[in-house]
């Protein structure tokens, strides 16, 4: 067993970099650590795929028997499965197997070896494993290619995000969890408390909120879009990327209600500007994972998503399109017999039809009329529509929501009374637009719709690594 008082995290070379320039390890005795992915044993020989999570490629060791001096090697052979845990000495060496560069070959150490205490009972198969079963096992899943790879990339997209952002000069602004104000003005929010009945049945109540911990009603935030507001007066561009709460009993594929959210608000900004903004940011995304993330698209696209690795490089290539509110809906009541009308909010199935089957590629939609977006958005000089646009993508549907603010005092308390939302909880928002103010506008990115476009996966819970949704809370 490992000396766990020296440890070992100094002396051991991780997978990804041996991968990445395998020939200045050959001939040489190196430490590596992982779990097994696959293990096969003839007679005295057996032969180990490893990882240790930090690349999709595993690395072969070849362990042979008769060089055992220890209890160790005796273990793998005896107690060695899939999931088993361990770290090998050994010495790179160009590999004689065809479909392999390099292989290791095992010393008689075993520093580290942990075997499964009930192999029989363990939830992830040698065979390939359906996401909906390995949903059941959140704290495990992470083991299976498909979803160390939606880690992976999912890590990629959260450093290209910032990359994207810091490049441009914006300001990373960590907005609360806790509020006592509505973004959205919806009410879908989960209420955050202290106080609770004894009893807690179906006639139970919290009568008032002053001598809650608060001193008033209090939820976890659906945006941090207002509070972000605040910072980009002063600092002009700014974002931010945190985790965000909807309380809505949906259960499709694409909600949650937990889920990440980018964030940025910049000011003297037009409706064209910022949509190019949008449109620059999720190419810069998904060019980055193309560029970071090559094996886990290779593998998405083969056996998850046809197609995967050809919509990302036309995502790159074109433009996308830009499509007012009014003729969308006209160009989608000419194709399709079931009409909506001017006004209505447009249904997913909408969304995805127009994207996928009218343009197939990326598509803005703007212009909304006012009565189906959020009360802080700018009319246009029709007073019938919003200076507001929706980022839509083949497969998913809407992936970014973003606006031009409306600026003006007047106008906009006018709005929160409109939507009868209470002008208290709103004053210290008001007061942006009573002590200073300019033209600004900002949008919003659901992280995990990201992750699903990038990755081809369908389920939005296979993107995030512990899902909250209706009646599942786990871990």
């Amino acid at each position: 067993m490992v000396n766990h008082e020296k440890g070992m995290f100094k002396n051991r070379i991780f997978i990804n970099k041996i991968h990445e320039d395998y020939k200045k390890f050959i001939d040489k005795e190196i430490v590596i650590c992982g779990m097994i992915e696959t293990i096969r044993k003839q007679s005295e020989m057996a032969f180990i795929n490893l990882n240790d999570g930090t690349c999709l490629k595993d690395i072969q060791i070849v362990m042979n028997k008769s060089a055992d001096n220890g209890k160790n090697f005796t273990s793998i052979f005896e107690k060695g499965t899939k999931g088993t845990i361990m770290s090998v000495r050994g010495k790179i060496i160009e590999s004689p197997a065809k479909g392999q560069d390099f292989e290791m070959i095992a010393s008689n150490e075993i520093d580290f070896f942990d075997c499964i205490n009930d192999g029989a009972k363990y939830p992830i198969s040698k065979n390939r494993n359906p996401l909906e079963t390995i949903r059941k096992h959140l704290h495990l899943r992470m083991r299976t290619r498909a979803l160390s790879s939606v880690t992976r990339i999912r890590n990629s997209c959260s450093i290209l995000t910032h990359e994207f952002f810091q490049n441009m000069d914006f300001q990373y602004i960590h907005t609360p969890i806790l509020t006592c104000s509505d973004c959205e003005g919806a009410g879908e929010t989960f209420t955050v408390t202290n106080l609770l009945p004894e009893k807690i049945d179906k006639q139970s109540k919290i009568e008032g909120y002053e001598k809650d911990f608060f001193g008033e009603k209090t939820s976890l935030t659906v945006s941090g879009q207002l509070n972000v507001e605040c910072y980009a007066m002063y600092f002009s561009k700014v974002y931010t990327f945190g985790p965000t709460f909807r309380a809505e009993n949906s259960n499709t594929s694409r909600h949650l209600a937990e889920f990440w959210m980018i964030e940025p608000e910049i000011t003297y900004i037009n409706l064209d500007e910022l949509m190019d903004i949008a449109e620059s940011y999720l190419k810069y995304c998904v060019n980055g994972v193309l560029l970071k993330n090559p094996d886990e698209i290779n593998l998405f696209n083969k056996y998850m998503s046809k197609g995967l690795m050809n919509k990302l490089k036309s995502t790159m290539d074109n433009n996308f399109i830009r499509i007012t509110y009014t003729d969308a809906v006209n160009l989608y009541n000419e194709k399709n017999e079931n009409k909506i009308k001017w006004g209505d909010d447009l249904p997913s199935e909408v969304e995805k039809y127009i994207c996928e089957t009218i343009f197939n590629r990326p598509t803005i939609i703007y212009n909304y009329p006012k009565e189906i977006k959020a009360f802080y958005m700018k009319n246009n000089a029709d007073n019938k529509t919003v200076q507001a646009f929706d980022v839509l993508v083949p497969g998913i549907g809407e992936i970014i929501g973003g606006s031009i603010r409306e600026e003006n005092y007047e106008v906009l308390k006018k709005k929160i009374i409109e939507n009868k939302i209470s002008v208290d909880s709103l004053n210290w928002y008001l007061d942006l637009r009573k002590f200073g103010t300019c033209p600004h506008g900002g949008f919003g990115l659901g992280f995990e719709r990201l992750i699903m476009y990038t990755t081809g996966i369908s389920n939005i819970r296979d993107t995030i690594p512990f899902p909250r949704y209706p009646n599942h809370c786990d871990y």
